[in-house]
């Protein structure tokens, strides 16, 4: 199985839950919870909330 990230906290998802959004253009977006969906609709930059993981 492919291990997926999540597009806003890069936390892993389990295979069978979270969210998968794909956008006209093509680009694919993977969200492990409401919480970062909502995040990414109000505009928010994941190094500027706190509680995200920030990648090395």
């Amino acid at each position: 199985m492919e291990e997926r990230k999540c597009s806003f906290c890069s936390k892993s998802i389990e295979s069978g839950t979270g969210k998968l959004y794909a956008r006209k253009d093509g680009t694919i977006y993977y969200f492990c919870s409401s919480k970062c969906e909502n995040n990414v609709k109000l505009g928010r930059v994941t190094r500027r909330v706190k509680w995200a993981r920030k990648e090395a």
